[in-house]
């Protein structure tokens, strides 16, 4: 008996999953698991994927549907993994519990450096792992790295081509080969969330859409910072003649947000609609089919844009290329890619003519180049890439992707002026520079 267990934490990614089922993208199985995980910060708040409108158009794709909240109650899916003795324990235990028997297990996960899917991978020791990206960050590096008892046993990663001809970097240190979801049966699966009859609030035809998503959670922008980037993005779809604006803030935002666009909205005189249905933005491009989409760095605007052909604009992303902290933060290449690739909502022009800041094989240069300053120790291969790009790129325009320090400490184009090249690996320079600094402080108190 085979039994394929698929962990997911979205109904994006359980819609990727649809997809690559209908495409057989999987061999076949006697029994298939959808492992539901609520990642929310306060689980019991939230609702779970399964509990979301459009869920049941996906569910017959599955025979069972299990919760891994549930399985490891009381602790949090994101901050709980199996001490490593116990491994074989919990693996007799889920196989009891989940009814497995002596079943062979292979199991489908997303982000499988991090927890929970880590901590599944870690428990069913040996089973072959397929990982699926349902976003952007697929396009980039794997954030930390992975333990080879992981990393060896995953075959393959499935990806939707959210940008056509952009070669993922994710899990490419173990050889792992990229697979595209294909399109045209990840739109189906969208066109069966869309005929789900969810009750929406009454929009006008063609609004623009603004699209929330919670960056202040993420400890990348302040709340009131990401407010007044809500109110920016209104502001700009006002600019550019559109008056009827729909905003689908995240699930977990606060409600005080939308009072803040409201209220800017009377004043700007604008007709604003704030959804409370938690639906995909899929979902609303095919109901509402909007006249402009705009959001920071969403997964959703390249959807907008490569699978509906729905005019796109992107504002904000410049704050948080600065913002983002550390480097490797993980967030770097989708913003990296919005920033590159779609019209900046302030550019009149770019946005009317939809014009794209840069071609696909220039972005795939610069997000190795980006890859390899991230993760230097993980991908040292890059290094030659990232030299021959930063050296042929020497304009300002590159450098808004770089840190002139991170730069300088990988020796990089674009670090110390070169004459001055010799000190970031000079150790007397280093221990001076340190001393000096020392001193400073020690006269500054």
């Amino acid at each position: 008996m085979t039994t394929q267990i698929f962990l997911a934490s979205t109904l994006y990614g359980t819609a990727t999953l649809a997809a690559a089922l209908d495409s057989d993208c999987f061999a076949p199985a006697d029994r298939r698991i959808l492992l539901v995980c609520n990642n929310a910060a306060t689980p019991e708040t939230t609702p779970a994927l399964d509990a979301m409108p459009g869920f049941e158009r996906l569910r017959d794709r599955f025979d069972d549907v299990l919760s891994w909240n549930e399985t490891i109650s009381p602790f949090h899916p994101g901050g709980w993994a199996p001490r490593p003795d116990d491994t074989v324990l919990w693996e007799r235990y889920l196989r009891l519990l989940w009814n497995l028997g002596e079943d062979d297990v292979t199991l489908a996960v997303e982000s499988v450096q991090v927890n929970p899917a880590l901590a599944v991978c870690q428990i069913f020791t040996g089973a072959p792992v397929t990982v699926y990206a349902d976003g952007l960050m697929s396009y980039g590096p794997t954030r930390n790295k992975i333990d080879p008892l992981v990393g060896t046993r995953i075959d393959r990663l499935l990806h939707l081509a959210l940008v056509p001809g952009l070669t993922p970097v994710l899990l490419t240190e173990f050889g792992v080969v990229p697979e595209i979801v294909p399109t045209d049966a990840f739109s189906k699966v969208l066109a069966e969330l869309a005929d789900e009859e969810v009750e929406l609030t009454a929009v006008g035809g063609e609004p623009a859409l603004l699209l929330g998503q919670y960056l202040s959670a993420l400890d990348i922008l302040t709340a009131e910072e990401e407010e007044a980037l809500h109110v920016r993005m209104l502001r700009g779809v006002v600019e550019l003649g559109h008056t009827r604006v729909v905003f689908k803030p995240h699930p977990s935002a606060p409600a005080r947000w939308s009072r803040a666009l409201e209220r800017e909205a009377g004043r700007l005189g604008a007709d604003l609609t704030v959804l409370t249905t938690p639906v995909l933005a899929e979902v609303l491009y095919q109901r509402i089919r909007p006249a402009l989409v705009v959001g920071c760095f969403s997964t959703a605007l390249l959807t907008a844009s490569a699978l509906y052909g729905l005019p796109v604009a992107r504002t904000g992303t410049g704050t948080l290329l600065e913002r983002l902290t550390p480097y490797e933060n993980s967030n770097r290449v989708p913003v990296t890619i919005v920033d590159a690739l779609l019209p900046d909502l302030g550019d009149r022009a770019a946005v009317a003519e939809q014009r794209r800041g840069t071609d696909v094989s220039a972005l795939d240069e610069l997000v190795h180049a980006v890859a390899f300053a991230m993760q230097p120790k993980i991908y040292p291969g890059l290094r030659p890439a990232a030299e021959r790009y930063l050296a042929a790129h020497p304009g300002a325009g590159t450098r808004r992707y770089f840190k002139r320090r991170r730069l300088t400490s990988l020796a990089l184009p674009g670090g110390v002026p070169a004459q001055l090249a010799f000190i970031p690996r000079n150790a007397t320079v280093r221990r001076v520079a340190r001393r000096a600094r020392a001193l400073g402080r020690t006269a500054g108190r």
